[in-house]
Parts: structure tokens; C-alpha cells; sequence
């Protein structure tokens, strides 16, 4: 086996959700069928049936699908632990976009499966309602420089939310901004952008009535100290105290994701191997963006697990 080979576990966000995930994870493996067993007990209702068979319009609600994407994600990691029989490398470092933040959460052992998809339905809830009480959007601009999208941001008073790789960055605010912003990146060159399907202006100040309500949803939880530390979608580095993983939770939704700032961090901290574990592979994309050297793996389905195992098998890591 390679020896000096550091492996991190990302989990990607709400984009990734689709009908249907996890869903032969479930029919195949215990592990990931006793994930969604007690995820739907600890919620009091069949959220593996709207993984599963939606509808759509359900699940992209805000509080289903974060809460959605968590448990899909740790599914698909039991499932591969599963698969491997225990082989699966071990990480170094974990992170994940936006809410895959909870996934890696448990992963590392902060918090329990039952607490942390409670705790992100909350989340939701509260992001949904701030939408409403300050209504606004997302928009996704994949052609230009952070630094003319920055432009364009102090420009129309939108606000840099989302910045997933050097050429892929994300802004939000009300309708009225996101337009001006959206005329002033076409004038700037851009050509290719996309709202983001979400309930809110996300990871923004629009988000900042949902404060309150975190700050009381994440005191009512216990949290052990992470076994692999989180690196922070807000500082991009590594959190190993109790004390800044609850803040993390907290300030998350109204500071930007800075994705590409946390892979150069795992990057810079000898990380070369990235397994992407959840549904999609957005995440596996924005690195090869930020690294095309880096080697990455989808833990997104069983045909995908086979995969590593073959790989792993082979001495590859």
C-alpha cells in the first residue's frame, strides 16, 4: 500500500439532492438501511420515502432536502464502510459545502446521527422562514474571476456566498440586486449563469433572522470532540474546540462558503486523495477545478463503491 497517501471525506450540499438517491444503498447493505430506520424514527416520519420516491416538489422544500442529503450522505458512508469490510481509508481531514457541514459532523463523531437530523431540519426551517422574512436568491456565475465578481457584488449590494472554485462562485440577494448583478456580469463577460434552486439568498445577511433560532436549536444538543477534524466552510480551517464547531453552526448561514479556500487548506495539509461521500459528484468537479493533480473517488453508489474497493484492492491507496 502507498504509504504517504492522505485521504479527506467531503460531503456535498443541498444541490446534490435528487429523487431516488441512496436508494440502492438501502435495498443492498444493513448498514445504510439502519441509517434511514433511524433517521425516520428520530423524525417521527418516512423521510428515506421522499429520498426515494419524492416527489420532487417535496423534497426540494429546505427542510427536507438538507436534512435529506445528510442522511443520504451518511448512508452512503456506512455503505461503503460496509462494502469494504472495515478497509476503507481512514481520514484525515473532513469537510463538507453548506449542510454536507452536519454530515461531517457525524462522521467525526461530533454529533449522533438522531441529534444532528434534527438539529439540520431546524436548520432548515429557519433558513426557509428568514426567505421569507427577508425574501431573495442565489445565482451561480461559472465564467469570471473571483475579483470581477467581487466588483459586481460592492457594485449592486449583493454578497459573494458561495465559492466553490476559481471560476465557479455563487452571489445572493433580493430579486431587484441579483438582477442589476446579473446585467453587470453579462457586461463583465459572463456567459454562463444559473439561479440556484433554493427557498432564500443563502449564506448571506438575508439569512441573519434565522440567528436567534440557531443559536437556541444548537444549545439543545450534546457534542463530543471531533475524531478527525472539520475544516470550516467560514475560515476554511481546521476546527478541533466544541466552542468554534457550535459557533461554525451557527455563523455558517450567513458567511460565505469558502470551498475553494477549505480544499487548498486540505490540499496545503498534504491531503491527495478526496473521496466525495454522498449523492452527485458537484464536489468532485469543484476540486478538479481547484487541483486537476488531486485524485478523487464517489462514494455516491454501489457501483461507485465498487470502484475504491477495486482500487484499494490494487494498492492504489
Amino acid at each position: 500500500m502507498v504509504e504517504d497517501v492522505k485521504v479527506a471525506y467531503v460531503f456535498p450540499g443541498q444541490e446534490s439532492r435528487q429523487v431516488g438517491m441512496g436508494l440502492d444503498f438501502y435495498v443492498h447493505y444493513d448498514s445504510a438501511r439502519e441509517v434511514f430506520d433511524e433517521v425516520d424514527k428520530a423524525l417521527g416520519f418516512p423521510l428515506s420515502r421522499l429520498c426515494f420516491e419524492g416527489p420532487e416538489e417535496d423534497l426540494a422544500q429546505t427542510m427536507n432536502a438538507q436534512a435529506a442529503i445528510m442522511t443520504v450522505s451518511i448512508a452512503c458512508l456506512k455503505a461503503g464502510e460496509e462494502i469494504s469490510d472495515g478497509s476503507l481509508p481512514k481520514p484525515t481531514l473532513v469537510a463538507g459545502h453548506g449542510c454536507g457541514e452536519y454530515a461531517a459532523m457525524v462522521a467525526s463523531g461530533v454529533m449522533k446521527l438522531g441529534d444532528a437530523v434534527r438539529l439540520i431540519r431546524e436548520r432548515g426551517r429557519l433558513m426557509n422562514e428568514a426567505g421569507r422574512r427577508k425574501p431573495g436568491g442565489m445565482l451561480q456565475i461559472m465564467d469570471l474571476d473571483r475579483d470581477i465578481v467581487e466588483g459586481v457584488c460592492l457594485t449592486t449590494g449583493v454578497e459573494l456566498s458561495n465559492i466553490n472554485a476559481p471560476d465557479n462562485m455563487v452571489i445572493s440577494g433580493d430579486e431587484h440586486k441579483l438582477a442589476k448583478a446579473r446585467r453587470l456580469a453579462q457586461v463583465k463577460g459572463a456567459k454562463r449563469m444559473q439561479p440556484v434552486k433554493v427557498s432564500g439568498g443563502f449564506y448571506s445577511s438575508l439569512m441573519e433572522p434565522a440567528l436567534d433560532g440557531m443559536i437556541n436549536a444548537v444549545s439543545q444538543f450534546n457534542y463530543e470532540p471531533p475524531i478527525v477534524p472539520i475544516v470550516s466552510n467560514v475560515t476554511a480551517q481546521p476546527m478541533n474546540s466544541l466552542e468554534a464547531l457550535k459557533e461554525e453552526l451557527i455563523s455558517q448561514i450567513v458567511h460565505c462558503i469558502k470551498w475553494q479556500q477549505t480544499v487548498e487548506t486540505m490540499l496545503a495539509r498534504g491531503i491527495t486523495t478526496f473521496f466525495e461521500v454522498g449523492p452527485g459528484d458537484i464536489l468532485t468537479k469543484y476540486i478538479k477545478l481547484i487541483s486537476p493533480g488531486a485524485l478523487t473517488f464517489n462514494l455516491s453508489n454501489a457501483e461507485k463503491a465498487s470502484e475504491i474497493i477495486k482500487w484499494r484492492k490494487g494498492g492504489r491507496f
